[in-house]
């Protein structure tokens, strides 16, 4: 099994419903893409000051394999979502492990 770590750092001027609107696109993932054991997202809501450095979205993604990691990326409906950002995006982490 492979993990797959996102964090987005949206733009300021992006509402809490365009928020909701994209935690809820990367939640349906899990029905639409293959390969994907278990899926969490979340509207950041940490109460730390320090260490956050303006990151509002997070995204966890359990792969059932390395190919089904390597078929998200091209995959219609992660490309779809990837295109939804245009313009909302300041940055974004991205982080794969294999899971031990």
């Amino acid at each position: 099994m492979y993990e797959h770590l996102v964090l987005f750092k949206l733009n300021t001027n992006v509402t809490p419903a365009k928020q909701q609107e994209l935690l809820d696109q990367l939640l349906s993932f899990r029905d639409r893409i293959p390969g994907i054991s278990d899926i969490s997202a979340g509207i950041n809501v940490t109460e730390e000051t320090d260490n956050i450095h303006g990151y509002t979205l997070g995204l966890r993604v359990t792969f059932d394999n390395l190919e089904s990691l390597r078929s998200y990326g091209p995959h219609p409906a992660h490309q779809e979502f990837v295109k939804s950002l245009d313009g909302l995006l300041e940055n974004v982490i991205v982080v794969d492990y294999p899971k031990v």
